[in-house]
Formats: C-alpha cells, structure tokens, sequence
C-alpha cells in the first residue's frame, strides 16, 4: 500500500502504430480531414451520425484529469473551461506536457474543425485537471498528492463526468478517499483499466476502486484486446484499438495508436450523452442505462458480468434511438448498490419512470440487459455484480467462443479470451 508517497503512473494509451501522413500545421484541412477523420471508425461502429441527431452531449461538462488539455487546437476552441494544475509543475492546466490530455478531450468533444479529431459527445465541455505521469516526476518537482487533489477539485466543480485514462498498480488511501468523495457527489467516475494483461494483469488505479467504471478496450474487429486488462473489477468495454491521436506533446500530428485511455474516453462521452439526452436523471441513472444497454450477445447469459468485457460494450445508441435500458432507482448506486448523493445534470428533481424512449425488452437480438440492483450481490472488490461473473472464457476464437455483440450501427464481436493480434507496447517509464 502506498499512501501519501508519490505513485508511478502511466497514461493507458500506447505508443503510436501508424503516423498519419499529415500534419495539422500548415496543410490544407481537406487533406488532414482524409487521414483524422477516416481513422475514426469507432464513430461509424456506434452509430455517432444517428445519435448527434437527438444528442451531443450538450449541457454536459466532463473533467478531464491528464497531462493536459491545449484549448487552442482546432478541435478544443471554445470547448475547454477553466481548470486547475494538480501537478504543480512547470506551465499550467493548458501545457499539455504529453499530448494525451488533448487528445483525450478531443475524442470527447473535439468539433473535428479543419480535419481534426470529431468527439463522440461535440455538444460537451471539459475542465482539464493536469497531474503527472512517471516522466514528469522524474524531471520536476510536483504535488506528489496532485491525483487525489485533482478528484476532489474535479467532485466540486460542475462537471457531471469525471475521466482518469491514466493509471498505477499501487493502492492509495488518499486517492481511494477522493474517489469516494466524488461518487457521494453523484458524479461518474471512468478510467482505463489498463494495458498490461499479457504481461502481469495486475489491478489498475483508480479504475479498480469500487466506486470507479473501470473500462476495457475492445478491437476494430469487436475483441476484446488481448493487451487490456482484466478481472471482477471490469464493468464495460468501449473502442481502443487504432485510435487516432496527438503522436506528442507538439501537437502537429496524430498518430494510431491502442490502449484503454481512449476507451475510458469513450465511455465518458457515451455517459455525456445519455445524460444529456435526460438532464433530469442522477450519474446512478445514467449509469444504470449504460449497463443494460451495453453490447453483449445471444450466448451472453444473462445476470452475468464478464471478466473481460464488465457489462458488455457502451452503446449509447441503443438507448438514446432504441430506448434500450431503464434508469431505475435515482439514489441507489449500480456499481456499489448504495445510496449516492448529487444531483440530476440540469438541475432537476430525478426521476424513477422510465424515459419515453425506454422499453421494457429490447429488440430481437439484444439483451435487455442485467437485472435490477436490488437483484445484485457484492463482488470481491465491493462492485455490484449481478450473478456469477463470466470465466474469462477459455475458448478462443478459433475454438468458437465468440460472444456477438451489437456496437451501433455495425455487427461486431466480442472474444472473452481476448485473443487476436495487437501492439501491447504502452508508454510507461520506469
């Protein structure tokens, strides 16, 4: 247990596969367009054309706790509120010293303005929260206490979501502390589960805390990745493979790379949108939707939670156009099954009916998802679960076990062994 001492860290996206061939400075936006844009085929996956129709995002605000978010590229103007550096290093909470700060907010609420990234919630804003990674300790002097501070600061503000694609393989009681400060809150709390599975699978944190989603990564073939770690903790999976995003902290390029960083990302835009679509609703409701919404298949039994995958994979399309999930108790938490505090994102007074777009079944093909929270137990780390958690499969996908799994609008696939070829490096200094 490390309490107080600084923690090593890594930002959970991996080194760059693939440069994109053009740069965002001095090139026609048409050309940079062709390269940024093309590569986000998640947007495709999930439907993001059909769902901007009735949400963005707007009215939603998501703290971005990272290296740093640059307000000034073309993707960010205008989106980026006033934040705070955690660190206490050299600059402030816009010196992005990495690039993955901003690029985290990009794939968020980027406006995708002359060929840059398009966020999957555009209508969103974000307060960006700087602490340091492992580099960063090792070059400056910094506020070794900045992780837990900049959750506590992010729990006070107006953000409604809260994203942390940085992680530790140490426990700290002062982070834990800060994390349950901010789900008392009411907030939504993402982060990365991690990319080291094929080397040791220990446990990440925050995203291991029970009060946190921790979010797996799944391929551009529907897998779960064989780099993104898993466990009883795991509580969704979202899009992390052959991401595209800022290759430094220049800012000049964007790069393909993987990692559950930009799958964190993904799920808190997701959570931006759903709430938005339903301003009246707590995080516990937003939440609650999310997981029974999520992506899981016909073979996926139900009241179960894979090992790999947690709930399945976030398909804010499956509620938002297909009133896939219903938000349940307002106060009652799905990840701990106890009461939360905070209040609905505009304000309102929650409500436990259903929205008009919710149904009680979903359409043929899809689960409607786990049961009700009352109907829930505790897993080894405090999370709600709903029945026996799914044994990480043995099978691979050559010995037939898939899991389908509905993305949005394109049919995937989901492997629970978490087999298939993929770049594990990740950009972690020792």
């Amino acid at each position: 247990m490390i309490e107080g001492g600084r923690l090593r860290r890594a930002l959970l996206g991996t080194t760059a596969t693939v440069v994109l061939a053009t740069a965002l400075v001095g090139v026609a936006p048409t050309a940079v367009a062709a390269d940024a844009r093309s590569q986000q085929w998640y947007l495709d996956a999930m439907g993001a054309e059909d769902i901007w129709k009735k949400s963005t995002g707007a009215g939603i605000t998501v703290a971005v706790i990272d290296s740093g978010v640059d307000p000034d590229t073309p993707s960010l103007k205008g989106k980026v509120l006033k934040g705070w550096d955690a660190a206490e290093a050299k600059g402030d909470e816009t010196d992005d010293y990495d690039g993955h700060g901003t690029t985290i907010a990009e794939i968020i609420v980027g406006s995708g303005a002359q060929g840059s990234l398009r966020g999957l919630a555009p209508g969103a804003k974000v307060i960006p929260y700087r602490v340091s990674n492992t580099e960063l300790q090792n070059e400056q002097a910094v506020n070794a206490f900045d992780m837990s501070e900049a959750i506590k600061a992010a729990a006070d503000s107006d953000a409604q979501v809260i994203n942390v694609s940085f992680g530790s393989e140490y426990y700290s009681e002062e982070i834990l502390q800060s994390v349950q400060y901010a789900h008392k809150k009411g907030k939504l709390i993402f982060a990365a589960s991690g990319n080291d599975a094929l080397k040791d699978n220990k446990k990440r944190y925050p995203a291991s805390y029970p009060e946190v989603v921790a979010v797996a990564a799944t391929t551009q073939d529907g897998v779960v990745a064989d780099y993104s770690q898993y466990g009883d903790y795991i509580d969704l999976a979202a899009p992390g493979s052959r991401i595209p995003g800022y290759c430094d902290k220049s800012l000049t390029k964007y790069c393909v790379s993987d990692g559950t960083s930009f799958s964190a990302a993904l799920a808190s835009a997701s959570a931006a949108l759903i709430w938005s679509a339903h301003p009246d609703w707590t995080g516990s409701q937003v939440l609650r939707v999310m997981f029974e919404s999520a992506g899981r298949g016909d073979d996926w039994k139900p009241g179960t939670v894979s090992t790999k995958a947690g709930h399945g994979v976030v398909r804010p399309n499956a509620h938002i156009n297909r009133g896939v999930g219903k938000p349940g108790d307002p106060n009652i938490s799905p990840l701990t099954n106890e009461p939360t505090g905070g209040a609905a994102a505009g304000g309102a007074t929650p409500s436990t009916a259903p929205s008009a777009t919710a149904s009680a079944s979903a359409p043929a093909g899809e689960s409607s998802g786990a049961p009700s929270a009352t109907a829930s137990t505790q897993a080894p780390d405090g999370k709600a679960t709903s029945g026996t958690a799914v044994a990480g499969s043995s099978e691979s996908a050559e010995s037939g076990g898939r899991t389908g799994i509905i993305i949005g609008a394109v049919a995937a696939v989901v492997v629970l062994a978490g087999v298939g070829v993929v770049i594990a490096r990740k950009r972690r200094t020792a």
